[in-house]
């Protein structure tokens, strides 16, 4: 912690700014905020849990503004919402019996997945067409809810998106499928973050430095994706990961 700089400082507050709006109006913030903290030098399994302290600010922040804008059903999330916190603390157990040295190269296929996922992805979810859940459906959202709270725990970047689509399945506009998720990658933050602090492996500093940025880019985030949608800032977010999975490639070929 000896080479703690301003600058270092201020590169983690605007790339946890811009990593909390993006993350609230598509999802994968974590594909923003994982590269920054690794440019720190922390090694790998400190960046996992210093990124989650941080996504916990976020998370929390989102969900309170869709909650208060009604862009959330209660009725399903408090159903997934202890399945993803399930997950999540496996996932963040898991982690921890795996090399460090493995996870720069999975950051990277990680990243190429969830890019090509984005550019791919339809333009659906203008209007709800959802009149409830049935029992299939709900045995399908439940496995997604602990599947992608692993993941997240496990991993983290794209889990937002991938719960946004999650809830596009099952017939939510694009906004409520976004509060929604919100809710559940609050559930999966929470069980990883107490994983990573019971196990020491944190930085405080990084991780309250980024969150502090992420609770401003959360609410600028979240008023933005329930005025506007996904549409303007879906461009932004393929350029940024697409620069991101070229500096991480660049980095592991030096």
């Amino acid at each position: 912690m000896d080479d703690i700089s301003i600058e270092m400082l201020s590169f983690l507050l605007g790339a946890g700014f811009i990593a909390a709006f993006v993350d609230s109006v598509v999802g994968g913030g974590g594909l923003i905020s994982m590269p920054a903290l690794l440019m720190t030098g922390l090694p790998p399994s400190v960046v996992l849990g210093t990124n989650k302290l941080a996504s916990i600010c976020c998370s929390s922040t989102s969900s309170i503004s869709f909650l208060r804008s009604g862009k959330m059903d209660l009725s399903l999330v408090k159903y997934l919402f202890p399945l993803a916190l399930l997950g999540s603390i496996l996932g963040a157990y898991t982690v921890r019996l795996i090399p460090p040295e493995l996870l720069k190269p999975l950051v990277i296929v990680m990243l190429v997945l969830v890019a090509i996922y984005t550019v791919l992805k339809k333009d659906w979810g203008d209007k709800s067409t959802y009149t409830g859940i049935n029992k299939r459906a709900g045995i399908l959202s439940g496995c997604a809810a602990l599947a992608l709270g692993f993941y997240d725990g496990f991993f983290g970047p794209g889990t937002g998106s991938f719960l946004i689509f999650v809830f596009l399945m099952l017939g939510f506009d694009f906004v409520v499928a976004a509060g929604n998720a919100k809710a559940l990658n609050m559930a999966s933050n929470l069980g990883a973050v107490v994983t990573f602090l019971l196990a020491g492996s944190v930085n405080y500093v990084y991780g309250f430095t980024m969150g502090i940025a992420m609770i401003f880019g959360a609410i600028a985030g979240s008023k933005f994706a329930i005025a506007k949608g996904a549409a303007y800032v879906k461009p932004l977010f393929i350029s940024v990961t697409t620069l991101l999975i070229g500096k991480q490639l660049w980095d592991i070929l030096q």
